[in-house]
């Protein structure tokens, strides 16, 4: 669930009322039922967070909770010159290219000693194995750089694990039974932020508890200051939480609604509010998507892969009727399954706010001249056919079909002739067809287009 329901909230009023729900229901955590103050300033008292669904539950999600920004677990200076000098290093652990043309994820580790840091380093790597090995990450694993930050703690594990009165003494002060609900991972933003600084860039990040206990958190608001779309935590040691992360990246990269929903809950029984922005849910039925051409209508009838048909399943956004999501049982409602069709979509616009598939290594503010090369460098997709983003050059507009998939033209190559004395635009454009983007909106964000003045 987002952390401040942006959307929903502003034309439907989804959220109103869901810090109420969900006091008493069996496996679900419960939930405040007073108003909490929203944040005011850049520290901000209170943040909203999504409560991660039981660990032996089906949903993704728990409802949200108003939870402190800064941890009530204050942490100690390191006592240790080796640990001091440790402390905010920073590694590449994943290397795709230039941070300004790739999604940059920051992975902080909390509860990880000095000699543990190794251990923080293979936690990460394996992490971000089980995120791409769920798509869309997996086809576009190479737009993402992934770097590590070591937050060096006094003590080991984090507070919490195994039992509620378990302290630890840890950098980012990471703690379970956030708001007396055990699997709600909650840490000290204001903490995080300090060693997320320390990246050259941050546009997702993940936090990693040293532990095997189930637990995370979805803090799905942008950063005002340091610009990056949300923090998730996940216990690094429990296979299950890895999950949980990736369904909050479904809020914060693709900003989808969740698709679950609270039955026996008053108020929540049939949703009567105007239709909301979200891409994922729906007032409208199928019949309705279609007529309209409204939401994800493009997909209507297509097998998805998280099961069935894309149509309009009634039960959505937190209420069992007046809401409809495109399929049964997306990541966004149900943990171990797939993103659905529309899901992936949004899942690759929110990849493309962040990264660029050309980047220029002949740099463009110059006129090339015969002799010269102009050269850019492409991702590589992963899939099972082998598709390739296509390249396409042109000189003042006219194609050159000859160059199309080459990554390196030469000036010489062009055909300029000796007593031509202008100036030309060289072009290239490179372009993602995926079939798994059918909205021209957000076709349209996925290409890149470098340009270098040449001459003889």
């Amino acid at each position: 669930m987002r952390a401040t329901l942006r959307t929903a909230v502003a034309t439907a009023g989804i959220a109103a009322t869901l810090a109420a729900v969900l006091a008493t229901a069996p496996g679900i955590a419960a939930a405040q039922p007073e108003p909490a103050p929203a944040p005011t300033d850049a520290s901000g008292a209170v943040v909203e967070v999504e409560i991660p669904g039981p660990e032996h539950g089906g949903l993704a999600g728990s409802g949200h909770r108003r939870v402190p920004a800064a941890s009530p677990h204050k942490s100690t200076a390191l006592d240790s010159p080796a640990a001091r000098a440790a402390d905010g290093e920073v590694t590449r652990l994943v290397d795709n290219g230039r941070t300004a043309d790739r999604l940059d994820v920051v992975v902080v580790g909390d509860g990880y000693t000095a000699g543990e840091l190794a251990k923080f380093h293979t936690d990460a790597q394996a992490k971000w194995a089980e995120i791409t090995a769920v798509e869309p990450y997996t086809t576009y694993r190479n737009l993402f750089n992934v770097w590590a930050v070591d937050a060096v703690s006094k003590q080991s594990g984090v507070t919490g694990d195994p039992d509620a009165t378990t302290r630890r003494d840890t950098a980012l002060g990471s703690y379970f039974w956030c708001e007396d609900i055990e699997r709600l991972l909650c840490v000290d933003q204001k903490k995080v932020d300090s060693y997320v600084a320390k990246a050259p860039d941050a546009d997702l990040v993940l936090v990693l508890a040293n532990s095997k206990k189930y637990g995370g958190a979805g803090y799905n608001e942008p950063s005002a200051s340091l610009g990056y779309e949300g923090i998730a935590t996940a216990s690094a040691g429990n296979d299950k939480s890895g999950q949980v992360a990736i369904h909050e990246t479904g809020h914060s990269l693709g900003k989808l609604a969740d698709e679950y929903f609270y039955p026996d809950y008053p108020g929540y029984e049939k949703y009567t509010g105007a239709e909301p922005a979200d891409s994922n849910i729906s007032t409208l039925s199928a019949a309705d998507l279609a007529r309209k051409r409204a939401k994800w209508y493009r997909w209507l009838g297509e097998t998805s892969p998280d099961g069935g048909k894309v149509g309009a399943y009634e039960g959505g956004g937190y209420y069992v009727k007046g809401l409809n999501r495109p399929t049964d049982n997306s990541m966004m409602r149900v943990l171990d399954k797939p993103f659905n069709l529309p899901g992936v979509e949004q899942m690759i616009a929110g990849f493309y706010r962040h990264a660029r598939i050309a980047t220029a290594l002949t740099p463009t503010d110059r006129t090339l001249r015969t002799g010269a090369t102009a050269r850019i460098a492409v991702p590589k997709l992963v899939t099972a056919d082998g598709r390739k983003l296509f390249i396409r050059w042109s000189l003042d507009g006219k194609q050159l079909p000859q160059f199309n998939g080459h990554t390196k033209v030469k000036v010489s190559d062009l055909g300029l002739s000796a007593a031509d004395l202008r100036t030309h635009k060289l072009t290239v454009t490179v372009t993602d067809r995926t079939r798994a983007v059918r909205d021209p909106k957000i076709a349209d964000t996925l290409k890149r287009t470098v340009a270098w003045k040449v001459r003889r």
